[in-house]
C-alpha cells in the first residue's frame, strides 16, 4: 500500500475537534468557528450572516456544522445564503468537519462554518 501526505497549501484543515472547541493548525479554538479562503475566525452562529454573505463568489459549497447532532439551519440563513449564490450543505459539525478537510485536499473551493460539539 502506498501512503501519500495530504498537503492543504495555504488553506486551513480542521486538526481536530471534542466538546467546545476546534483544533485549526494547532490552536485550540473555543465555541463556532468559519473557516474559508478568506481566513479563519470565531462564528457567531445561526443569526451571524454576514460573514456567511461575504463568501459570495469566494466559495463553492459552506459545509454548515449544526453541532453534535444533524438539524436544518433556520430558513432565514437558508434564503439568505441562496439568494447570494453561496450552495450550502449542512450536517453534524464532525461530519462537516471531515467533509470540509476531504474537499479542501482536493483544492475545491469549500469553507466551513460549525457550531461545537
Amino acid at each position: 500500500m502506498q501512503i501519500n501526505e495530504v498537503s492543504f497549501g495555504d488553506a486551513m484543515p480542521v486538526d481536530g475537534y471534542g466538546p467546545g472547541f476546534f483544533r485549526l493548525g494547532g490552536e485550540i479554538r473555543s465555541g463556532a468557528i468559519l473557516i474559508s479562503p478568506l481566513g479563519a475566525r470565531s462564528w457567531g452562529g445561526f443569526e451571524s450572516l454576514d460573514p456567511l454573505l461575504a463568501l459570495s463568489g469566494v466559495v463553492d459549497v459552506l459545509f454548515i456544522g449544526t453541532g453534535a447532532e444533524i438539524a436544518h439551519p433556520p430558513g432565514r440563513l437558508r434564503h439568505a445564503l441562496d439568494d447570494a449564490g453561496v450552495g450550502i450543505e449542512s450536517m453534524a459539525s464532525p461530519a462537516a468537519c471531515r467533509t470540509y478537510n476531504v474537499l479542501l485536499a482536493e483544492g475545491r473551493r469549500v469553507a466551513l462554518a460549525a457550531l461545537r460539539v
